[in-house]
């Protein structure tokens, strides 16, 4: 009979997760993984044989399911883009700790300008985001050819807020881009 596992697969992930965002990739050894799963070595690689590249696959793709759920459907939802909106911002602050957590997608981002193993998830993830939020400003009244640019100002404000944020240990940039998100997108 096989010994029951000690740590679930959703707890499991997020204590990976943790890691990741916090020393990135990197520095991410298995040591550091052992330690702050409470697994063995030996015991991560049973349930990952493929390593730590594996496990950074299956926190990123977790990551991303829950991304999707919580801001990538409210804003390509029906009904009223403000409100779909502000419902998306409230769910960012949520996903981001109120911008004290990185983004797994800079995390992850390889160096490599050919890109790394995790370079079509990242790619995937950001495209997904720049559609919902130009949908959602041409859903507010913007033409389709500024939609997108809107859309693309609007995850770069994202992103560079929670990295400014982390750098000065100030969530006030991530606020602040939060309460900016309705004009930057909508216009209003």
């Amino acid at each position: 009979m096989a010994r029951p596992k000690s740590i679930g697969e959703d707890e499991l992930l997020s204590r990976l997760e943790n890691v990741f965002r916090e020393v990135g990739y990197e520095a991410a050894s298995l040591a550091v993984l052992s330690k702050a799963t409470g697994l063995q070595k030996a015991s991560l690689y049973h349930r990952f044989p493929r390593g730590k590249a594996q496990m950074a696959q299956e926190v990123l793709s977790a990551a991303l399911d829950c991304f999707t759920q919580q801001v990538i459907a409210p804003l390509n939802a029906a009904g009223d883009p403000e409100k779909r909106l502000a419902l998306a911002a409230s769910n960012l602050d949520q996903y981001y700790f109120g911008g004290r957590k990185a983004c797994l997608l800079n995390i992850f981002a390889s160096p490599d300008i050919d890109g790394g193993p995790f370079q079509p998830s990242i790619r995937a993830a950001f495209e997904a985001l720049l559609k919902a939020f130009a949908k959602i400003a041409r859903d507010g009244g913007a033409p389709a050819s500024e939609a997108r640019q809107r859309a693309e100002r609007a995850v770069a404000l994202l992103q560079g807020s929670l990295v400014l944020s982390r750098g000065l240990q100030n969530h006030a940039p991530f606020k602040r881009f939060l309460k900016e998100l309705p004009s930057e997108i909508l216009g209003k």
